[in-house]
């Protein structure tokens, strides 16, 4: 494993499972690029495999605003290369999910006693003042899911926020709430039919998965949508009881620079092996900025430990003559190559604001354009950015400042969290080696929207919220 270059999950040694017989890398904490050359918009995720592939369901994000627009699923037959469905689940003409509403933390289980694909969601208004878990269902994984509303718990609906489902071995569905409680769901998914348990000392964002017989409940802290240090609690039995464990990456790391949203049960040679799925939130640039970490999980008992993401620069050509870094917008570093993928690696901290990525061809004509955030409270050196793969000829890579940076508050406007500078800072720009690309090549159908400047303060200020 001597070169996993910029936090990639390797799977060809890691997991052994059909991204080995692609020769594909998941690569994980810089933004993806879908099958159309448009970045993969899929936040507070979700997998499931149906029927020998992959389906990765998520928030589609706006940088405009923090309200719902719609569910997207991507499918794969690798978990590297993603194939954008459909948005399966709209924003809807009125109620829960209407306009103006919040729709996130989107799951999806598939009922044993049914059929049905059943998605779930925490719904609110912008304010985070009126909670509720709704739910959707559909005939097919990839289809139409048609809104039922809120989900109900002694008929009445579960007015709570934060979210995640579990599916155990014997097909019953559970329904996770922040702070602690789990719900046992009805046959049909549709209600929950019981209260099992609260788990004292949990967070936000619960996840759970299962291990050689024990329960594993992930959860974080309460920062908006800053990172910080997740934590777990293990059980024999779902029921409980509870153990609180601790952390399951290094202290200060904050996971990682991420929020847990998911575990992935993957099946390898009949060995089932969890994989870490969390969210880099970016503040306003959700949709174009927001990137995801995936790194396995190793368990041994009752202990929890996190894969550590490798930062070393991939290997290749640097084609940038000395490192650059500016806090001064519309400074830029420019570099030419000659197609298949580059790499741009650097340091993100508490000083970085929003770099603009654009590749040109030979004519000057704009063909991939994308955010980066260069910001992160722990410092992390990695690879930022990685290109789709581009046929041979010849092309300019710019990446911009933008004198932009991510900036929050808590809804109380007491805390605010983010950078506090606009700096970009590179070191290398990589001509990747034709062994280290991935063997799939990117039809540019729908290039990506242009890098927009715009003024976020605004709606930060009469819009705070947490997660």
């Amino acid at each position: 494993m001597k070169h996993l270059f910029f936090t990639i999950i390797l799977l060809i040694a890691l997991y052994g499972c059909k991204a080995q017989q692609t020769g594909n890398n998941i690569i994980s904490g810089v933004p993806w690029f879908d099958n159309n050359g448009n970045v993969v918009n899929v936040h507070g995720a979700c997998i499931m495999e149906d029927d020998g592939r992959y389906y990765l369901f998520g928030e589609y994000k706006s940088d405009t605003a923090n309200v719902f627009t719609g569910f997207s699923c991507y499918s794969s037959t690798d978990l590297a290369n993603w194939q954008f469905e459909r948005i399966v689940l709209p924003q809807q003409k009125d109620g829960l999910l209407g306009p103006n509403r919040v729709g996130e933390r989107v799951k999806v289980m598939r009922c044993p006693a049914t059929g049905e694909y059943v998605m779930y969601m925490h719904c609110d208004d912008t304010g985070y003042y009126d909670p509720h878990i709704g739910y959707a269902t559909c005939k097919t994984i990839n289809g139409d899911y048609e809104f039922q509303g809120a989900l109900l718990y002694k008929s009445q609906p579960i007015k709570r926020w934060d979210m995640g489902t579990f599916q155990d071995d014997d097909g019953k569905g559970y329904l996770l709430i922040h702070h602690g409680d789990i719900y046992r769901l009805n046959d049909d998914y549709k209600s929950a039919e019981k209260l099992l348990s609260h788990v004292k000392g949990m967070g936000e964002s619960p996840v759970v998965f299962k291990k050689d017989g024990v329960y594993f409940l992930l959860s974080s802290n309460l920062t908006s949508w800053e990172r910080n240090d997740n934590m777990y609690h293990t059980a024999v039995n779902i029921e409980g009881h509870w153990t609180k464990q601790g952390l399951f990456a290094p202290e200060g790391a904050l996971t990682y620079n991420s929020q847990c949203t998911f575990v992935f049960p993957q099946v390898c040679d009949k060995n089932t092996r969890p994989m870490y799925m969390g969210d880099r939130w970016s503040f306003p640039k959700q949709g174009s900025c927001a990137t995801y970490v995936w790194l396995p999980l190793h368990v041994e008992g009752t202990k929890l430990t996190l894969q550590k993401p490798e930062n070393a620069a991939p290997e290749g050509k640097n084609l940038l003559e000395k490192p650059f870094v500016s806090n001064t917008k519309g400074d830029f570093a420019e570099v030419k190559f000659t197609g298949g993928q580059v790499a741009v690696y650097g340091e993100s901290n508490a000083h970085g604001g929003y770099g603009c990525m654009i590749i040109t061809d030979e004519n000057g004509k704009t063909i991939i354009s994308s955010f980066v955030d260069f910001y992160s409270k722990v410092p992390d050196r990695a690879v930022r950015y990685i290109s789709p793969r581009l046929p041979e000829g010849d092309y300019t890579l710019k990446v911009e400042v933008t004198g932009e940076n991510s900036t929050w508050s808590d809804n109380k406007m007491s805390i605010s969290y983010g950078s506090d500078d606009y700096f970009v800072n590179i070191e290398n720009v990589i001509q990747m080696q034709a062994s280290a690309q991935s063997e799939a090549t990117v039809e540019l159908h729908n290039p990506i929207i242009p890098c927009m400047i715009k003024d976020f303060n605004i709606y930060v200020k009469t819009n705070p919220f947490t997660l």
